[in-house]
């Protein structure tokens, strides 16, 4: 990809606003502008029981309570599964014996280079949360084939989380 013109708009807590012209073959240079945002994770928690714990809590952004995997940002170098153990265990209280790769998204690659890695965790420990101060976080336990067919209908309607039961309802869960 050819680029000129790079400059960065906006420096924020979360996301930073870059803008760039982009060479577009024949048609010439035309100017793009991308939310830089460090990455994600997200994990789903399932229970020997065929349950899954999933959590809802307030989303300003889309003025919605939405019910969501346990997920959260990447730390500067941080690796992915390490970045799922914690929010998990912040999150839910769970700890998990082993975290497998459900693959990555990209929730919304026209604006946005975050990168989301999905986990599905087994082994599953109940502990206590430790929720950040601006979390107010319920979980919810239902069976996996209950959260698939609220990913049909529209009911969780989570770009991550519907991927995440999908790819792992996939596999035969």
């Amino acid at each position: 990809m050819e680029t000129r013109n790079r400059a960065v708009l906006f420096e924020g807590l979360v996301v930073d606003l870059e803008q760039m012209e982009v060479r577009i073959g024949e048609k010439g240079w035309h100017t793009y502008q991308i939310v830089r945002h460090p990455g994600g994770v997200a994990v789903l928690p399932l229970h020997e029981d065929g349950t899954v714990t999933l959590i809802r809590q307030l989303r300003p952004a889309v003025d919605a309570v939405m019910l969501e995997l346990p997920a959260g940002r990447l730390d500067a170098g941080e690796e992915p599964a390490k970045c799922g153990m914690r929010e998990l265990g912040e999150e839910t209280g769970l700890v998990a014996e082993r975290l497998e790769s459900l693959g990555n998204v990209y929730p919304s690659p026209g604006v946005f280079d975050e990168v989301i890695h999905l986990f599905l965790a087994t082994g599953l420990i109940q502990k206590e949360d430790k929720q950040e101060d601006y979390e107010d976080i319920e979980t919810v336990r239902l069976p996996l084939g209950a959260a698939m067919q609220m990913a049909m209908d529209g009911t969780i309607s989570d770009g991550k989380t519907i991927a995440a039961l999908f790819r792992a309802g996939g596999r035969g869960l």
